[in-house]
């Protein structure tokens, strides 16, 4: 349960990162309105990976709630 949010959480973190990387690293020298968008893709990535690991699973235990 843990493991699998934490799993997921940094794969979202691992393409958000490569995201601007390669925007701003390679991309950009053929195309700047390109790296613009993976970089606007990779913004919209950041708050998905943090709703994601603080998503609750079903079978998660959280503060014994009924």
């Amino acid at each position: 349960m843990y493991e699998r949010r934490r799993r997921r959480y940094f794969a979202l973190m691992g393409v958000c990162v490569a995201l601007f990387v390669g925007a701003w690293g390679v991309v950009r020298l053929w195309s700047v309105p390109l790296a613009i968008v993976m970089c606007l893709v990779a913004a919209v990535i950041l708050p998905v990976a943090a709703i994601t690991a603080n998503r609750r699973e079903p079978d998660d235990r959280w503060w014994d709630e009924r």
